[in-house]
C-alpha cells in the first residue's frame, strides 16, 4: 500500500517538512488550495487548485480521503470528515486527530465560536513553534510506517 498525503494548503505551515518526509518515503502529495499555491516540481507533489467556493478545498479532500490517506489539516470539521473516510489525520502541530479525540475538538470548537460570537476577545492560538515543527515531522513519519504496515 502506498499511503497519499492530502494537504490543506492554504494556510498551512509545515509544507516544506511534509515534502521532506514524503521524499524519503516516496508517498505522493497533494496540496490543495483555493488559489495558487507555488509547489517544488517534483513526480510526488501535485498541486490541486479548487474554486473559491466555501469549504472546497475541505470538500475536495473529504472526497479523496480514504484508508491510505494521511490528512493534513487544522481544520477539525475536516478532520472529523477525513476520519470518518477511514483516513489518518494530524494537525500541523503534530497533534493526531482520532476518532476518540474528534468529539472534545468539535466540541471546544463549538463553545469557542458561541464565545466570540457573544463578543468575547479570546485571542488566537499559540504561535507556531520549532517544536511543533518538528513533534510534526516525527508524528507524519510514524503515521507512514503505520499506513504501510497495515
Amino acid at each position: 500500500m502506498t499511503p497519499h498525503i492530502l494537504v490543506d494548503g492554504d494556510a498551512c505551515p509545515v509544507k516544506e517538512e511534509i515534502y521532506k518526509v514524503a521524499f524519503r518515503h516516496e508517498a505522493p502529495v497533494t496540496v490543495v488550495s483555493n488559489s495558487f499555491l507555488r509547489i517544488p516540481q517534483h513526480p510526488l507533489l501535485k498541486r490541486v487548485t479548487v474554486s473559491d467556493g466555501f469549504d472546497a478545498a475541505d470538500d475536495w479532500i473529504a472526497e479523496q480521503a480514504n484508508t491510505e490517506s494521511i490528512v493534513i489539516t487544522a481544520d477539525i470539521l475536516l478532520a472529523d470528515r477525513a476520519l470518518k473516510a477511514g483516513a489518518m489525520v494530524l494537525s500541523p502541530t503534530g497533534k493526531p486527530f482520532t476518532t476518540s479525540s474528534i468529539g472534545g475538538a468539535i466540541a471546544t470548537r463549538a463553545i469557542m465560536a458561541d464565545l466570540r460570537a457573544g463578543g468575547e476577545q479570546l485571542g488566537g492560538p499559540a504561535p507556531f513553534s520549532k517544536t511543533d515543527r518538528s513533534r510534526f515531522l516525527q508524528a507524519l513519519d510514524t503515521a507512514l510506517v503505520q499506513l504501510r504496515r497495515r
